[in-house]
């Protein structure tokens, strides 16, 4: 099924969708023709010699200089060429799919002023493979994401690099192979092409989606561990938790109870305490918390997804051309940054209950770290060694972005979102996530291998995931392989779909 393009309602799950798996897409008639109708208008402005910022005038600092009908037809060029200054490695290729189809999305409100022909480039690009070569470094997250979207703009010129087909190409030869005509730039097209934030909204977007599917695993790691140390589940009953309030705290304690279900923890079997330590009884609430930032998260990243990302602003109804800041990334940026956060604070969580799988102290009966030869072997750990180095880098990479603005373009520029900043760091702290829960995984498999209780279905799907990847810990080994195969599994949602296909599909939000 195709992914309509219409400006209105493109979801997160969509640009995943296209971005990763190739669903096509296509621009709805009404869309083309709110295009066609806008550009009808903004092309009588400039015969009328009307002054329009960024059409035929300069741009930032230069916006009082008014350009010649010669130097019009020239202009965006030289805009492209000038703001294509970014730096680092290419961005992953799912992430430049997702902005074209948020540039695209824009377009299609019929308010940007460019050509159809640019907006048609995009989506014949993402529906036949053509990906621009995009440095990851450069925006400040302002004037829309200038120095990343310049790259997928040189494209329309037939210039810059493109991925197609498994390799490396010229802008132009990439087009060509794909049979995708070059629109080349007129007035106006270049910037309507790179005035918005949506490389950060990209990256958002992908990082709520994958983010959203990490959760559910955080929940499926907890339970594992609740059930190797004997944990009191009354602070798992959902009524607790809707009397508070909070729906993401009923819906995470609901999941639990429900990857738990079966188990002799419920039936009163096993003797539990009547009250456990805060990391074995808080969980709802600290990953409730985060999922309900993260439902913010995605309510903002989609209002900006089907919003006019773009500057100026052509309103052919009202004949009214508005200036202002609709680029500006702080919208989406702070949440995206609260949201990084949100995720290391879920992982501080996980490394304190892998603390007490490992303390003997602490583990209700379970060997030293988690082996049964300690003193000779010391087991588990230097894994959470492991874990806490990360922590400390997610730690770190919490520091908010949105705090940081630099003043740029002789202060025309002299506050800026840092958005792309926020959007590269919240890629990595996910990135870290994966590790520290696949450490919690491998933990809580190893002390369950040392109960003789029965644990729910849920969990026990979840330990059969991990030990067709990782053995039991029956003598010191390196480790080093065993965690970088649980951080792919977390990464690739193995025991998740392990645990769904057994239980069905856990809760989002």
């Amino acid at each position: 099924m195709s992914v309509v393009v219409t400006g209105s309602n493109l979801t997160v799950d969509a640009v995943e969708a296209v971005a990763r798996r190739g669903e096509k897409v296509e621009l709805h008639p009404d869309a083309l023709a709110r295009i066609r109708k806008c550009r009808a208008f903004i092309e009588q402005r400039i015969e009328a010699r009307e002054i329009m910022y960024g059409v035929n005038t300069g741009i930032g600092e230069f916006s009082e200089v008014v350009l010649t009908d010669e130097q019009v037809g020239q202009f965006q060029r030289y805009l492209i060429y000038n703001h294509a200054a970014g730096i680092g490695e290419p961005l992953p290729i799912d992430v430049v799919r997702a902005a074209m189809l948020l540039r695209a999305n824009v377009h299609a409100n019929g308010y940007s002023g460019c050509r159809p022909e640019i907006t048609q480039t995009l989506v014949e690009m993402l529906n036949r493979g053509v990906t621009p070569v995009v440095c990851e470094k450069g925006s400040v997250g302002a004037c829309g994401d200038l120095a990343p979207m310049s790259q997928i703009a040189l494209l329309m010129m037939g210039e810059g690099e493109a991925f197609y087909r498994g390799r490396l190409l010229p802008g132009g030869k990439a087009l060509e192979q794909a049979g995708i005509p070059v629109p080349g730039l007129q007035a106006r097209d270049g910037l309507a092409t790179i005035n918005g934030s949506n490389v950060i909204n990209a990256m958002g977007c992908l990082a709520v989606y994958d983010g959203e599917r990490w959760l559910k695993q955080a929940e499926i790691a907890c339970a594992m561990t609740l059930e190797a140390l004997k944990a009191n589940m009354k602070p798992y009953d959902e009524r607790l938790h809707r009397l508070r309030g909070f729906q993401g705290a009923i819906t995470s304690a609901r999941n639990i109870k429900r990857v738990i279900e079966g188990s002799d923890l419920l039936t009163g079997k096993e003797k539990v305490k009547v009250q456990d330590a805060y990391s074995m009884r808080s969980t709802p609430q600290v990953i409730g918390a985060a999922r309900d930032q993260m439902r913010w998260t995605r309510t903002q990243l989609e209002i900006e997804a089907n919003g006019v990302g773009d500057n100026p602003i052509f309103l052919p109804d009202d004949k009214a051309v508005l200036t202002g800041a609709n680029f500006q990334g702080t919208p989406i940026s702070m949440p995206l940054d609260t949201f990084g956060g949100a995720i290391t604070t879920v992982c501080v969580l996980s490394e304190r209950r892998l603390n007490r799988l490992t303390n003997p102290a602490l583990s209700v009966g379970l060997p030293a770290f988690l082996t049964k030869g300690a003193g000779m072997f010391s087991g588990m750990m230097l894994s959470q060694y492991t874990a806490d180095m990360q922590i400390v880098e997610q730690r770190i990479l919490s520091a908010p972005a949105f705090t940081q603005s630099i003043p740029a373009a002789a202060d025309q520029e002299d506050f800026v979102s840092m958005g792309m900043n926020t959007a590269l760091k919240t890629r990595q702290i996910l990135e870290v996530a994966n590790g520290v829960l696949g450490i919690e995984f491998m933990a809580a498999a190893q002390a369950l291998d040392f109960r003789t209780y029965a644990p729910g279905k849920g969990t026990l799907a979840a330990k059969a995931a991990v030990r067709r990847h990782v053995d039991f810990l029956d003598e010191d080994r390196p480790l080093y392989p065993d965690h970088n195969v649980m951080l792919k599994l977390v990464a690739g949602r193995e025991i998740l779909g392990a645990v769904e296909a057994e239980i069905g599909e856990l809760e989002i939000y």
